[in-house]
């Protein structure tokens, strides 16, 4: 395989992984948007965060993501007057994760593309290896 082929495939793989990562996280925070905490006046879930960072690959020479840290974002809580729910604290609110749809599927939009984009490259990578190998054949 030649150099510029495996740096390519090298660099859509660690994108391909952190994205990957980056679609859970947000599938995480989906599934625990109405979470309340399990007992009366609790903190209930806190939304989660992906922060990537570059990591050079010795073995190719080229920069590839990796994810950094997985964090809890510190907003603001959402508190709503219900006295009547579990898990209502003394004054009657309950708070409810700091997890905004709106925000969740457009990181969820561009994970998916971004995604896509790196699996269109291993896919042509692919296609370039075989056809170099085809070549290499027939010669």
């Amino acid at each position: 395989m030649s150099d510029p082929l495996q740096a390519a495939l090298k660099v859509a793989a660690s994108g391909l992984n952190a994205q990957s990562t980056r679609l859970r996280i947000v599938s995480e925070n989906l599934a625990n948007a109405q979470s309340t905490a399990k007992t009366a006046g609790g903190d209930p879930y806190r939304r989660k965060t992906v922060s990537f960072a570059t990591e050079l690959d010795r073995s190719t020479g080229v920069e590839t993501v990796r994810i950094a840290e997985v964090g809890k974002d510190t907003s603001e809580l959402v508190e709503e007057y219900d006295p009547s729910h579990p898990a209502a604290d003394s004054r009657g609110y309950v708070k409810y994760p700091n997890v905004s749809m709106v925000v969740e599927m457009a990181d969820m939009r561009e994970a998916n593309r971004s995604y896509e984009a790196n699996l269109q490259v291993v896919k042509q990578a692919r296609e370039l290896i075989a056809m170099t190998v085809d070549l290499l054949r027939n010669s």
